[in-house]
């Protein structure tokens, strides 16, 4: 655990936390037979707010390096490379972990490399921040602008002349298919589509480095005027804009998250800059307003407890989201036994679909409403873990 560093911002810190706070959300669902719509990612083309949680987070992994480049020296090399080597590896580790398994005699086996997914989204973060990290380093805020044009329209030109068949959009059209499959193998790529298929591969990460560097040149353009009378409005209107041309863009590239749509990439930055803006407003210009009095009383009732919370997140992101991941996975190695199978074996079952079935599920006759229960009970959890730890100074870095 280290201490945080010099320079910090709270609007930030609340955005990424609440960023944290929404994947928790998203990623524990009690069952994922049964969810509301929102919380589903959508299923090829389209959008929902659970489509948001990734680019909103590679939005403040750029928020962070606008914080962090005014404080680079000359050890800039051994902190890019310890970094990024950091994070990559961290996202292997909770792709093997619990490096056991249950096989089918009932016996843990050790679990097979030869089938271990090489990217996820921690990989995708250390690759985005390894590469928005050297742009920034060597060519400053103008070229992280030129590199962020570069990229959006270099990624749809490659969509369009690279991809197979009649719609490049498509799962098998898409270039970025065949690619992964030829550089990191069909045995080492997500299965969750039915056939070999990354959704954080390698070409699409491209436009998320794109992505990143929006965050960086937004918290940067909010670090320098945010003292201005106009900052508020002038973020208000960059991610109107944004989301302006996103929207207009995806009538012919459609918004897609899983080959990271350019589209995609300005819709969701749009609504991550608003997302920013209305917690500036609610946090250090609502009582500034006609409505000041019952702006005070909103804020000391709800958004205060609320920032603490995102705040406590915000600052212990990467030790939350890696905890998050792990236990469910640790957790799988306990069975216990659940009834007989028609053949007479045993069956079985985890802890956490147990507490989900024994706990939550009696609760209500819906099953998306006990689902949502038993991922806002793991969200309070880990936010009372994040709060412990804030309050005693305790973060994790790297």
């Amino acid at each position: 655990m280290k201490p945080l560093g010099p320079e910090r911002d709270r609007a930030l810190d609340v955005f990424r936390g609440a960023t944290v706070a929404l994947m928790i959300l998203v990623n524990n669902p009690g069952t994922w037979k049964h969810l509301y719509a929102p919380l589903e990612h959508a299923r090829w083309h389209g959008f929902t707010l659970t489509d948001a949680v990734f680019p909103f987070f590679l939005f403040a992994v750029g928020n962070a390096l606008a914080l962090s480049a005014r404080q680079w020296q000359g050890d800039f090399a051994r902190h890019w490379v310890r970094r990024t080597l950091w994070i990559f590896g961290i996202g292997l580790f909770l792709n093997a972990s619990p490096f056991l398994r249950w096989d089918a005699q009932g016996e843990l086996a050790w679990r097979s490399w030869e089938s271990l997914r090489i990217m996820g989204v921690l990989q995708r973060i250390a690759l985005c921040w390894a590469a928005a990290a050297l742009i920034v380093w060597w060519t400053g805020l103008r070229g992280a602008w030129w590199a962020i044009v570069l990229m959006l329209l270099g990624y749809w030109g490659a969509c369009l002349t690279l991809g197979v068949g009649p719609d490049p959009y498509s799962l098998e059209g898409f270039f970025g298919t065949h690619w992964d499959r030829a550089v990191l193998g069909p045995s080492h790529l997500y299965r969750g589509e039915g056939v070999p298929f990354d959704p954080e591969g390698l070409a699409s990460t491209v436009p998320a480095v794109a992505q990143v560097l929006l965050g960086y040149v937004m918290a940067r353009w909010w670090l320098d005027r945010r003292a201005h009378p106009r900052a508020l409005v002038d973020l208000c209107a960059a991610a109107a804009m944004l989301c302006a041309l996103g929207w207009w863009w995806q009538t012919a590239l459609p918004f897609n998250k899983k080959i990271w749509t350019p589209s995609y990439v300005l819709w969701t930055t749009g609504w991550a800059v608003a997302l920013l803006a209305s917690i500036v407003f609610a946090q250090e210009r609502g009582s500034r307003t006609p409505w000041a009095a019952w702006s005070r009383t909103f804020s000391r009732s709800f958004m205060q407890p609320v920032g603490t919370l995102c705040v406590a997140f915000g600052r212990n992101a990467l030790a939350i989201f890696a905890l998050s991941g792990l236990v469910p996975r640790l957790l799988s190695l306990w069975r216990i036994e659940d009834g007989v199978m028609p053949d007479g074996t045993p069956r079985w079952i985890t802890p956490w679909p147990l507490i989900y079935r024994t706990v939550f599920e009696p609760l209500t006759s819906d099953p998306r409403a006990s689902s949502l229960m038993f991922a806002l009970a793991n969200l309070a959890l880990y936010g009372a873990l994040a709060v412990w730890l804030n309050r005693r100074g305790l973060y994790w870095r790297v």
